[in-house]
């Protein structure tokens, strides 16, 4: 986690993703020969990229706790919650945090405003998502040679930081720069309001977290939302290339070549497929695939594929849907999930307003997807889907919420502070015993931490919450 630990790839980056992005790359600076503008032009072109990168990583984790995913074989750790260590995505997300750390620091040195809000806001997603998944991890200590064995911080005391950075994001991208973003980064094209919004936007979302806790705070959330995303549009995402192809795409690809991965559980088909919930979700096919004889049949988690085939039998990701082609974006914070805020924060000071963002949500994600109006009107008017406000609930928001947050580890969070309750939703088979018949509340520390920093390390069980989940 520390910098001696840190892959120096940044600069090489842009060249190695897509080559005919390096001479406008080159282009940024008004002298590219300059070593501190490079310096921070290029930790932002690894850090814009590498957030959608760690976006990825986090949710193939908890895409199978979600039940979005189920593994073809039967009691599979990812499917039944067993203890796994994630030493690779631990240290990707530090080797983020690292380059932002620096990012930050030599923009703040050299008066380059606008890259030091935008590493702000980035550090502050990446440490939101750490403790979001982990709970109390390094940070105070975490980006300096002082020490090898960095303490671990409180997890309600990060919370404070995250938002912390949000707001001094904020503040830098609204400032004077002596530096301008530009093809540097991957996420905005150097658009310093879309930063500004999703800054807001990612404030909404860390102070919806707290909705078991005193300190919620619905005024102050949908202050937020007034201020963030206006439209698809806005959504912050990272768009792939020829050079470089869409993570989930790749694992579609290994799919069909019998290296088996990203096949549909059970729970999302009968989710969407009117199974559960009585309407036929027309977004289905736009975000998995359907077997040989087209039709759209999931795995049991835990129970594995059975006597079906290793291909064609079931639902898999396939290359050609909107999450899983090659040069689809990987999203990192929408307009549609924003709206789900909303919903949820307004509705119990301003149903009307709730009800609306509800409607809202729903119709940004079938746009996003490219789904017809015919359908989206059809699907919407639907009175499974327009009850009205008297038959309105909390759990339609996030009902609706779990398909539109489809593979994003954003939907672990709303698992977990919906206590799982999701209808039709039931324990995976053959899950893991030590959990008592609970579902799984944080991931387990790596085995990389635990043996080189072991004495910080948390005593914690896979069924501890975290701090906005007690």
């Amino acid at each position: 986690m520390k910098r001696i630990y840190k892959n120096a790839i940044y600069l090489a980056l842009p060249c190695l993703l897509v080559t005919s992005a390096c001479e406008d790359f080159l282009d940024i600076n008004d002298n590219p020969n300059n070593p501190t503008e490079a310096s921070v032009s290029g930790l932002l072109v690894n850090s814009t990229f590498e957030t959608a990168q760690n976006t990825y990583r986090l949710g193939s984790i908890t895409s199978n706790y979600l039940q979005y995913l189920a593994s073809p074989n039967q009691g599979s750790s990812s499917d039944i919650m067993d203890e796994v260590s994630h030493d690779n995505t631990w240290l990707n997300m530090y080797n983020a945090m690292t380059d932002l750390s620096v990012m930050i620091e030599q923009a703040e040195s050299n008066g380059a405003s606008h890259y030091q809000g935008a590493g702000q806001i980035l550090q502050a997603l990446h440490l939101g998502m750490m403790v979001d998944v982990w709970g109390d991890v390094p940070y105070s200590e975490a980006f300096n040679f002082e020490t090898l064995t960095p303490a671990y911080d409180d997890d309600q005391a990060l919370y404070t930081e995250v938002l912390s950075l949000l707001d001094a994001g904020i503040s830098n991208l609204s400032s004077e720069t002596t530096i301008s973003m530009g093809n540097d980064d991957f996420i905005y094209g150097g658009d310093v309001d879309k930063w500004i919004k999703f800054g807001n936007m990612l404030k909404a979302r860390y102070l919806n977290h707290l909705s078991k806790t005193a300190a919620y705070n619905p005024t102050e959330i949908l202050a937020a939302v007034d201020q963030g995303f206006e439209g698809n549009e806005d959504d912050a995402q990272v768009v792939y290339f020829e050079e470089e192809f869409n993570p989930w795409a790749n694992v579609a690809i290994n799919n069909a070549d019998l290296v088996l991965g990203g096949w549909i559980s059970e729970q999302f088909i009968q989710a969407t497929d009117g199974t559960t919930f009585g309407v036929v979700d027309p977004r289905l096919p736009y975000m998995v695939g359907a077997t040989d004889d087209g039709e759209y049949v999931g795995t049991v988690n835990g129970a594995g594929r059975g006597n079906a085939p290793a291909a064609g039998a079931r639902s898999t990701l396939v290359t050609g849907d909107f999450y899983s082609s090659e040069q689809s974006p990987v999203l990192i914070a929408t307009y549609a999930e924003q709206k789900f805020i909303e919903a949820e924060a307004a509705f119990t000071v301003d149903k009307e307003r709730s009800y609306q963002a509800y409607l809202a949500g729903i119709r940004a994600h079938m746009r996003k997807l490219g789904v017809a109006q015919e359908a989206i009107d059809a699907y919407i008017n639907n009175p499974l889907v327009s009850m009205g406000m008297a038959d309105f609930t909390i759990d339609d928001i996030f009902r609706e919420k779990y398909v539109a947050m489809f593979l994003h580890p954003e939907a672990w969070v709303d698992a977990r502070r919906y206590d799982y309750q999701y209808e039709g939703f039931t324990l995976p088979e053959n899950a893991n015993s030590a959990l008592g018949g609970e579902f799984i509340r944080r991931l387990a520390y790596p085995d990389s931490e635990v043996s080189r920093n072991g004495r910080n390390v948390p005593d914690v069980s896979l069924t501890d919450r975290i701090w906005w989940d007690e």
